[in-house]
């Protein structure tokens, strides 16, 4: 069954992701409204409600009618400047989004984790991602959907050399282990939103470009 959202929240619309869902988003008739806490402010739109500083700040600000949550926010250890700062908001914050877009109504939280997430890696990045799976899990959502993109295609507004220079490569390795474009990822996430389920959706990055497309 297919199910339109038509209140929904949006946490990281600033990102590479976040900017191509909220663009999909805010073209579907059937939205009555969008919050989009931000940074920096967003372009105005007649069913966008942007409030502007640090997101946890903003969150018990948050009001308002949600039926379905977005959770596009990550960053990297380098970006973050410490192991802490990383797990700060790939773990944290990613929590607090959840939790208030519970108090708000939703039913459906949609995350955007990473291929490898693992709670028992030995890897720190892969094993915060896990480690943020397994606590929205225990949150209890009536509708959990989280994917697992690879590397993310797309020109983000900070200089990541890693992602330069490993994304010609990614390009070209099958399956889910391949890289995928943020306006595919946006697709996918959209079209997962319009899913009507229950319980616990975990997509791999392969399945992703299928539904992206």
């Amino acid at each position: 069954m297919s199910h339109t959202p038509k209140h929904v929240l949006l946490a990281g619309a600033t990102g590479l992701t976040g900017e191509h869902l909220l663009d999909r988003i805010l073209s579907v008739p059937a939205v009555s409204q969008v919050i989009a806490p931000s940074r920096r402010a967003l372009a105005e739109h007649a069913h966008l409600v942007n409030p502007v500083g640090e997101l946890a700040a903003l969150l018990p600000t948050l009001s308002g009618k949600v039926d379905t949550a977005f959770c596009c926010l990550g960053t990297t250890i380098r970006a973050a400047g410490s192991q802490g700062a990383f797990r700060a908001v790939d773990h944290d914050l990613v929590l607090a989004v959840a939790r208030r877009a519970r108090e708000l109504g939703a039913r459906h939280f949609l995350v955007i984790s990473a291929l490898g997430a693992d709670a028992r890696s030995r890897v720190f990045y892969n094993r915060v991602k896990g480690e943020m799976e397994q606590a929205l899990q225990a949150q209890g959502w009536p509708q959990l959907t989280i994917v697992r993109p690879s590397l993310l295609d797309g020109a983000r507004r900070e200089f990541r050399l890693g992602e330069r220079l490993a994304a010609p490569l990614m390009r070209l390795i099958p399956g889910k282990l391949r890289s995928i474009e943020a306006a595919v990822l946006a697709r996918a996430l959209w079209r997962l939103a319009l899913e009507e389920g229950k319980g616990v959706r975990i997509v791999e990055s392969d399945e992703l470009r299928q539904l992206g497309r």
